[in-house]
């Protein structure tokens, strides 16, 4: 009977201290609140938390991302492309971690509506100068765009 009744109260005793236990990997940061607010960034390594009180809101890949983006224009040239973009400062970049794809498929949109018309022979140009404005957006936000690939359809 007493063994069974350790077993029941330290079952509960470990999975709290497992909980307090966060392992962050190479090439990634995770962002700790606590009640809703930002408490620190968690580095690669091993991390303690208080649990039940901190959570991991953002898991950030250091290593790089993709959008896939489609925007249709009038001229009845549909633009696809692929925005590759990557985390430089994850202190400034968390607070608009979940709106990154918003921001870039609207400066997308933007960049693309001010061209005239879009061929295949102005691809490149306009991938450059698309990246360069989307830069301008995300920069200020602890993040940059790599690289652009578009394709007129």
């Amino acid at each position: 009977m007493m063994t069974l009744l350790t077993l029941l109260l330290m079952l509960p005793a470990a999975l709290i201290a497992s909980a307090a236990v966060k392992r962050v990997p190479v090439g990634q940061v995770y962002s700790l609140y606590r009640h809703g607010k930002p408490v620190r960034l968690l580095q690669a390594g091993t991390h303690l938390v208080l649990p039940l009180l901190d959570r991991v809101e953002h898991k950030i890949n250091l290593a790089g991302q993709t959008l896939h983006f489609e925007e249709s224009r009038a001229d009845a040239h549909d633009v696809r492309g692929t925005v590759y973009w990557q985390v430089l400062e994850p202190e400034r970049a968390d607070a608009v971690f979940e709106q990154v794809d918003q921001l870039i498929r609207r400066g997308a949109q933007e960049a693309l509506r001010d061209e005239p018309e879009v061929d295949r022979a102005d691809r490149r140009d306009l991938g450059a100068r698309l990246k360069q404005s989307l830069n301008h957006a995300l920069r200020e936000r602890g993040m940059m765009v790599t690289r652009v690939e578009l394709d007129v359809a």
